[in-house]
C-alpha cells in the first residue's frame, strides 16, 4: 500500500475520508493493462501474462493526505471481440486509463479511438489518463513522447509513460488519478 501524507500531530495517520472510485483500463491486447494493474495492486510483474478474458476486477486503496482512496479497478480485455463489452465496464466509471505500447504505433492510434469513445459516451466528469507503457523498451520506441504529450494536452488527459516491468511511474499514474 502506498502512503502519501504526513502523520497527524496526535500520532495517528488514519485517513478521515474514504472515497471509492471505479476505474477502467482500456487499450489494445498485449499493451500491458493487466501488468500495470498487477504491478499497482500486488507489486508484481509476470513476463508472460495470460490474455484477459472479458474483464478482471481488482481493488487497491491508497492514502492521499487525509483521504483513503479505494480504487475499484476493471481491467478489460483488449481483443477486438470483447470491444462491445467495454461500455458496460466504463459506464459509471470516475476514471479511465487508456494504455498503449510505445513500441507499437498502431496501439497509439487505437488509444486515440478509445479516448474519443470515452469523451462521447462516458460520464462528462470522467478523469482520463493516457499511459504509454513499456517505457523500458525505449530503444524500440515507435511513438515519440512529445507526440503523445501533445495529444494528451490537446485532449485534457493526464499523461505518463510507464513500465509495468520496472514499475516506472505505475504508482505515480494511479496517485495522479486519485488526486
Amino acid at each position: 500500500m502506498t502512503s502519501r501524507g504526513a502523520a497527524r500531530p496526535n500520532g495517528q495517520s488514519q485517513a478521515s475520508k474514504i472515497c471509492q472510485f471505479k476505474l477502467v483500463l482500456l487499450g489494445e491486447s498485449a499493451v500491458g493493462k493487466s501488468s500495470l494493474v498487477l504491478r499497482f495492486v500486488k507489486g508484481q510483474f509476470h513476463e508472460y501474462q495470460e490474455s484477459t478474458i472479458g474483464a478482471a476486477f481488482l481493488t487497491q486503496s491508497v492514502c492521499l493526505d487525509d483521504t483513503t482512496v479505494k480504487f475499484e479497478i476493471w481491467d478489460t480485455a483488449g481483443q477486438e471481440r470483447y470491444h462491445s463489452l467495454a461500455p458496460m465496464y466504463y459506464r459509471g466509471a470516475q476514471a479511465a486509463i487508456v494504455v498503449y505500447d510505445i513500441t507499437n504505433q498502431e496501439t497509439f492510434v487505437r488509444a486515440k479511438t478509445w479516448v474519443k469513445e470515452l469523451q462521447r459516451q462516458a460520464s462528462p466528469s470522467i478523469v482520463i489518463a493516457l499511459a504509454g507503457n513499456k517505457a523500458d523498451l525505449a530503444s524500440k520506441r515507435m511513438v515519440e513522447y512529445e507526440e503523445a504529450q501533445a495529444y494528451a494536452d490537446d485532449n485534457s488527459l493526464l499523461f505518463m509513460e510507464t513500465s509495468a516491468k520496472t514499475a516506472m511511474n505505475v504508482n505515480d499514474l494511479f496517485l495522479a488519478i486519485g488526486e
